[in-house]
């Protein structure tokens, strides 16, 4: 076997919010096509560790790797390495005024210039891996949550990122509503991409994940397969976290 790629490298990183120190000495890598969840209590620094990796948070220090490539906000063009690193929020930020289709072919169109003709045929394509594709030419505020969150990962996917970040893609919906986007995304985990995902979904975190990485008070506390941190914690934190939430 090839030893895998690494997709991202963090070292020694530390984000404060004024006196709020928020991430603390993170040490982190996700290799090529794994797929590591991070859990924990909200205000852990769950989201503020995945907003630095897309550099939508800036950090106060350590490092972050992207693809063997060590990021400065200062001297690289951020977003030319958002457009490899893809980002699903909470909340789907679709364009209301713009139908299902025109939402996944902006980006496309308007970053990578690509002619109108292939972003509509790979849009497409897309809506239909994500179970949409009869849905191209409505408007955001005709679907309801779930249909929005499978357009916000389409739209994503439309840039063909390397990496896909998901901050917490099901926390906003109705609970009815949250498996069709965790099939969307246990598909896309096994077609190979390389994914974090931060989620409540423990049966997600068993069931796709390569890793699961507990956080704790803006420290990583342990980092295990999913077989064994859940079965098995080693640590107290880990242990007291987990016979709360199952």
């Amino acid at each position: 076997m090839t030893e895998k790629k690494e997709m991202i490298k963090v070292e020694k990183l530390n984000k404060s919010f004024g006196d709020l120190h928020v991430l603390k000495d993170i040490d982190l890598r996700v290799k090529e096509n794994d797929v590591v969840v991070l859990i924990g209590a909200s205000g852990s620094g769950k989201s503020t560790l995945l907003r630095c990796l897309n550099f939508l948070e800036i950090k106060n220090s350590g490092k972050i790797l992207i693809e063997g490539k060590q990021i400065e906000p200062s001297k690289d063009d951020l977003n030319k390495v958002r457009q490899k690193v893809g980002m699903v929020f909470q909340h789907f930020n679709l364009f209301p005024h713009k139908t299902v289709l025109e939402n996944v072919i902006e980006a496309p169109l308007m970053v990578k210039k690509l002619k109108k003709e292939q972003a509509v045929k790979e849009a497409k394509e897309l809506l239909k891996k994500v179970g949409l594709a009869d849905k191209e030419d409505v408007y955001p505020s005709k679907l309801s949550g779930g249909q929005k969150q499978r357009v916000a990962i389409a739209r994503s996917l439309a840039m063909k990122p390397d990496i896909m970040l998901f901050d917490e893609p099901t926390s906003a919906l109705d609970p009815e509503l949250v498996g069709e986007v965790l099939a969307a995304m246990k598909e896309l985990a096994k077609e190979g991409m390389t994914m974090v995902v931060v989620t409540h979904e423990m049966g997600f975190a068993k069931e796709v994940a390569d890793w699961v990485v507990y956080m704790n008070d803006g420290r990583i506390v342990e980092v295990g397969h999913p077989e064994q941190l859940f079965d098995d914690p080693q640590e107290q934190r880990t242990q007291e976290f987990l016979s709360t939430i199952l």
